[in-house]
């Protein structure tokens, strides 16, 4: 009894690496995939053209990168991809593992890194054919448990920053600057004491123990201070 030969898949790979690309592609097309890489060079590609475009190729699985230069954050393409039915397989740059989670908990079947071998994403495609999981369960929920609390630790520093006064809101993003608090009390014209009060009603409102602290929060929440 001879074993029927493997069907072939359907796999579009959207990544603006084209070395990277290229390297998966004729890899996947010696194993008899049909595989189509979406261009990301022309003038007018954006994220909706290049999901329309993925679309109408249909494919079984999508190869995914998150940083696709400047057409945009990848990860906007994951929930409208899954919807169709497409396993999304992200493949990244990125080692930040909440971001890997956001990735699964917006429906990617698996999240690989572009350190892996090249026989670890050929694996995955693989496992895509023959109906298996392309990840295993408890390194996923780990993911997705760790982009949740990301999630929340998010929501309650933009809660935190939402209690400071303008003037606190001001200090702060002068801090952010990396100004000491000579050079802002002389840009405001009162003296450092009053400077060191508002820092400390700062960092309180924020339950922060420091400064560096402190700018390190909401840089990592992407907030700005009031502009004039």
């Amino acid at each position: 009894m001879t074993t029927a030969p493997a069907r072939p898949m359907r796999v579009t790979i959207i990544d603006d690496h084209a070395l990277f690309a290229e390297s998966v592609a004729l890899t996947l097309e010696s194993e008899g995939h049909t595989v189509r890489r979406i261009d990301l060079g022309e003038r007018h590609t954006t994220l909706a053209t290049v999901l329309s475009t993925t679309l109408r190729s249909a494919p079984r699985v999508v190869l995914l990168d998150l940083d696709l230069g400047r057409v945009g954050d990848g990860m906007r393409l994951i929930s409208p991809l899954a919807a169709a039915g497409a396993a999304v397989v992200v493949v990244t740059g990125s080692a930040d593992q909440a971001r890997q989670g956001d990735c699964l908990r917006r429906g990617a079947k698996a999240v690989l890194v572009k350190t892996c071998p090249l026989n670890e994403v050929v694996a995955t495609i693989r496992r895509a054919r023959d109906g298996l999981p392309l990840m295993g369960s408890e390194e996923r929920g780990a993911l997705i448990d760790l982009a949740l609390h990301e999630r929340d630790e998010i929501r309650e520093i933009r809660a935190r920053l939402e209690r400071l006064t303008r003037r606190e809101m001001e200090v702060l993003g002068a801090l952010m600057q990396g100004e000491q608090v000579r050079e802002i009390a002389r840009a405001s014209v009162v003296s450092e004491a009053t400077v060191r009060t508002q820092v400390k009603s700062i960092l309180a409102k924020l339950e922060m123990s420091s400064q560096l602290a402190a700018v390190g929060a909401a840089y990592k929440v992407g907030w700005h201070p009031p502009r004039d």
